[in-house]
């Protein structure tokens, strides 16, 4: 079985491309904190490379943005290519079947300003009943 949920914040704006065939294919990095800190006391992270294909990823190039918190579920795959100067390199990305946003787009803004880093897209949060929910206080 080869299943990744992931939640974290984009690292930058996504970058879409179209394939020669004209599919829409958009890469962007998630910064995904890891369950502990270190010996300094601080929180370290992970930056994990997001693929995403067809109608979601002009979705989310359209609607996200660099410190936008996410849900990515896809699966892991591990790829290779030859670089110009003839040496082999190995990629791990997650390939995203669904990208779910979990904060307003307003929210993200206010977020990366501050520095904060810490196929079914949803933009419109405006009426969900949940209030304020501290990330930090989720099970997951």
């Amino acid at each position: 079985m080869n299943h990744v949920i992931l939640i974290g914040r984009l690292t930058r704006d996504p970058e879409l491309r179209y394939t020669p065939n004209g599919v829409a294919v958009a890469n962007f990095t998630l910064a995904v904190d890891r369950p502990y800190t270190n010996q300094e006391g601080e929180r370290e992270a992970d930056f994990i490379p997001i693929v995403v294909w067809q109608k979601l990823a002009e979705t989310c190039a359209n609607h996200l943005h660099k410190g936008r918190l996410v849900a990515v579920d896809g699966r892991l795959q591990i790829r290779s290519y030859d670089t110009q100067d003839g040496q082999r390199r190995r990629v791990a990305e997650v390939v995203a079947a669904n990208v779910q946003f979990l904060d307003r787009a307003n929210e993200a803004r206010k977020s990366a300003a501050t520095g904060g880093v810490g196929g079914g897209a949803s933009e419109d949060l405006a009426g969900d009943d949940f209030g304020e929910i501290n990330l930090d206080d989720l099970p997951f």
